[in-house]
């Protein structure tokens, strides 16, 4: 593909510099002490800490540890009153405040009985609006409406003021080459973000069934009670027992295994309003406890009023009563070493590398992320309340799960996002003993860079892949391979150097689907999580 004048130029310029920038690494890696960095991940990792859980002692306790370690390493704080945490609210642990009840009538034109659901049946949300809702229903598939992949499932259905059933998960979950993050969840994943865009679609009231054709198992809604979550939903949101909307379908004469099929099949929605003889009446009374949780933020001045963002996020599942992939071992905690104590430890590292050397022609703000494992909160949080002016943020590099690298193989994503990222991170790569993945996938979901490329800032995404201990009690410090993790630390900073000195900032470029959005993706927020699950 040929380039324009103007391109080449640049990343040829980028080139250069990264390539010398790339020779200095190479002549001296290893100058991100791999004990060190252990020593990091094996604190925010341990029993004392709890796993992490957004709202919990243990998150604190991290946020306390990681401010130390920027105030030791000379950082300029840059959160509220002279300090270094960022804190935003989030609702947690509801509780019930009233009757939460669903009934449902099959009129067939005269007037039937209503049926109510069992208890255990339903399942209120814990930022779920209280109140009481009466309608007509409509199954809206996944309840996504990504433009970016070209597809919705609100297209040709009205849900205004009515009660709308989704899925949970999404289409294709499973398939490398589906049209969504391949097995990597997207955001329209996320159950805040189903709620986002129910809500932008006229939504009255929202239903969660979980996607049986891809999800054996017990047939029971999910725990969303207790689920910490951005509060303000503004509209009731409940999980509902699958086997009660079975019964919704074949009333409609239709079949609910064989809608979910041909949706993963095809790719095409099989959304539809029931007929006006089935009626709900849902009624939803919960109030959630609000708690604070915070970013941790420290600046690292530059030549220039322009800076660039090293971030990763430092809370886990605490005891994995949500988003365990080992049911059996709720209540048992989920240390996160590789998820995320490695990327956060590699965050502490680089501030103290920096922070050694003089001044750029940028600066770097440094950001551990809150609530990233219950909706990307702490990113959505910081750019959309920025410490710092956002239009002077020329890049962001996240890394996610960089602890447990296997045939040396590292992932990068998002080096399409801006003119000369690619040639960046190859120039400096070529001197370390990996094996790249690269690629524009992970631009838009799977971690907190996802919020960035919102407000239009190139970013590169670190990640050494998943593996069977993801999200389980077995992620733990001793499987962590620090000597690989410290590396990628030592590239990282190759590729931060060239994009704090390089004197052209790189553009970004608008992928083809965010192209398809216009606007409107742009301006979405984005506060729910990416899943990397498989």
């Amino acid at each position: 593909m040929s380039l324009s004048p103007r391109v080449t130029r640049f990343a040829g310029a980028a080139l250069l510099l990264s390539v010398s920038a790339a020779l200095v690494w190479g002549r001296d890696k290893g100058r991100i002490s791999a004990d060190k960095l252990l020593q990091d991940v094996r604190y925010l990792a341990s029993p004392a800490l709890g796993g992490r859980g957004s709202g919990s002692p243990g998150l604190t306790k991290a946020a306390e540890y990681i401010a130390g370690q920027f105030s030791r390493a000379g950082l300029k704080p840059m959160g509220a009153n002279g300090g270094y945490f960022q804190s935003f609210p989030i609702a947690t642990e509801a509780r019930v405040s009233g009757p939460n009840t669903l009934t449902w009538t099959v009129s067939g034109g005269g007037g039937g009985e209503p049926h109510a659901v069992a208890e255990g049946d339903l399942e209120p949300a814990a930022f779920s609006a209280s109140g009481t809702v009466r309608g007509r229903v409509v199954f809206a598939g996944y309840g996504a409406t990504a433009c970016e992949y070209g597809y919705d499932d609100y297209a040709g259905v009205d849900v205004r003021g009515k009660i709308v059933v989704i899925l949970r998960h999404e289409p294709q979950e499973y398939e490398n080459s589906r049209a969504f993050e391949g097995r990597i969840y997207s955001e329209h994943s996320q159950i805040f973000r189903k709620l986002l865009t129910a809500k932008q679609h006229g939504a009255a009231a929202v239903l969660l069934v979980n996607d049986t054709g891809n999800h054996s198992g017990p047939d029971v809604p999910e725990k969303l009670t207790s689920l910490p979550s951005p509060g303000g939903a503004g509209i009731p949101f409940a999980g509902l027992r699958a086997s009660v909307l079975e019964q919704w379908f074949r009333e409609a004469g239709k079949d609910f295994a064989a809608t979910q099929a041909r949706i993963d099949k095809t790719l095409e929605p099989q959304s539809f309003e029931f007929s006006a003889d089935i009626q709900l009446e849902l009624q939803i009374s919960v109030q959630a406890e609000t708690r604070m949780i915070s970013n941790v933020v420290g600046y690292l001045p530059g030549e220039t009023d322009e800076y660039l963002i090293i971030g990763a996020h430092y809370d886990h599942l605490g005891t994995g009563q949500q988003y365990s992939l080992a049911s059996n071992q709720t209540g048992t905690v989920h240390p996160g070493a590789d998820d995320n104590a490695s990327g956060s430890a590699a965050v502490l590292a680089l501030a103290r590398h920096f922070s050694s050397l003089p001044k750029m022609r940028r600066g770097i703000l440094f950001v551990t992320f809150a609530g990233e494992e219950i909706g990307l909160l702490g990113s959505t949080w910081i750019t959309q309340h920025p410490v710092m002016p956002i239009r002077n943020a020329t890049a962001m590099i996240n890394m996610d799960m960089i602890g447990r690298m296997r045939d040396h193989s590292l992932i990068v994503g998002g080096v399409t996002s801006g003119e000369g990222m690619r040639a960046r991170v190859e120039a400096v790569a070529k001197h370390f003993p990996f094996e790249l993945q690269m690629g524009g996938q992970a631009v838009y979901g799977s971690s907190d860079h996802t919020a960035f490329t919102s407000h239009q800032i190139p970013v590169l995404f670190f990640f050494t892949g998943l593996h069977a201990d993801y999200h389980r009690p077995s992620d733990t410090p001793d499987k962590i391979d620090s000597r690989n993790t410290a590396l990628i630390a030592d590239l990282v900073a190759g590729v931060a150097t060239s994009l704090a000195t390089t004197p052209d900032r790189p553009a970004f470029h608008i992928p083809e689907g965010m192209k398809r959005c216009g606007e409107q993706k742009f301006s979405l927020a984005r506060p729910q999580r990416a899943d990397k699950v498989w």
